[in-house]
């Protein structure tokens, strides 16, 4: 096993929007032969959308996590880490590393949030009711609370063309129209002048969403040309996605044109070649 698959540090679990318990999370890193395994809950935010842990579930999550590293000393390094989204606030406090999310957008006419990850219908009528029938409006939008979120300067920039997820038959918008890659490109730029570490997340392609990864090809070429790091997660939701798809996804970085990839270690992040 190559020493990137180690270490998984994008996982949720019951608390949130996973399929099993931090405590099952655990037992399989170290199973697996893990020798990190971070937690990254959904943060609250107040719309306190299905996925999100209200504020007795993260008071729950962080004290079963503080129990986990003491019992799995030695095994398993265990992180208390948090995905931030945008509309928690400005920075988390008190974790190990914090990822930085942008999961909804706000309509402009009606008010409403929109998860962009969720329900197909959401999007739409998103796009119609709210960005006047233009798809390319919403994703500029979208583009755009990325660049806010990488401002913010998060250890790690989650999925950041995440608006692509519900597009994988091209049905809401075209990937390669000059509009979608200017925003994206845009964004991409923030997040090199923030010094962010950009993941590359093999969830969507495990759910079956997309048959590539969060960034695209393209993306991560321009992101290799501005001389930007990556890491790869999974953005686990149960014990069988803890590493799934980290060869095919190193495989995509080298393409890529990278020869590393950070880890997270529990002493912190680490370079490794590819």
């Amino acid at each position: 096993m190559a020493e990137y698959k180690k270490s998984s540090v994008h996982c949720h679990s019951t608390l949130c929007d996973g399929k099993n318990t931090l405590q099952e999370m655990a037992s399989a890193a170290c199973a697996q032969g893990l020798t990190t395994l971070g937690f990254t809950g959904h943060s609250y935010t107040s719309q306190d959308r299905e996925y999100c842990m209200s504020p007795s579930r993260t008071a729950q999550y962080r004290a079963t996590i503080a129990r986990l590293k003491m019992e799995y000393r030695g095994k398993v390094d265990i992180l208390c880490g948090i995905e931030w989204d945008l509309l928690s606030g400005e920075r988390p406090a008190g974790y190990d590393y914090w990822i930085g999310s942008t999961h909804y957008l706000h309509g402009k006419n009606t008010g409403r949030y929109y998860e962009v990850d969720f329900r197909s219908e959401d999007l739409w009528d998103c796009i119609r009711q709210d960005f006047d029938g233009d798809p390319l409006g919403a994703v500029e939008e979208y583009f755009a609370q990325v660049e806010t979120m990488a401002a913010r300067k998060p250890d790690i920039l989650a999925h950041m063309d995440l608006i692509k997820k519900l597009n994988g038959d091209g049905s809401f918008f075209d990937e390669e129209s000059p509009r979608y890659r200017a925003a994206a490109l845009k964004a991409l730029e923030a997040a090199r002048d923030n010094g962010c570490l950009l993941e590359v997340n093999t969830g969507g392609v495990y759910r079956g969403y997309r048959k590539d990864f969060y960034p695209g090809a393209w993306l991560l070429e321009q992101w290799c040309r501005m001389g930007g790091k990556v890491i790869i997660t999974a953005d686990a939701h149960e014990t069988a996605a803890l590493t799934y798809g980290f060869d095919e996804a190193a495989a995509a970085i080298r393409a890529a044109g990278f020869g590393n990839v950070e880890v997270l270690t529990g002493s912190g992040f680490e370079t490794q070649q590819l």
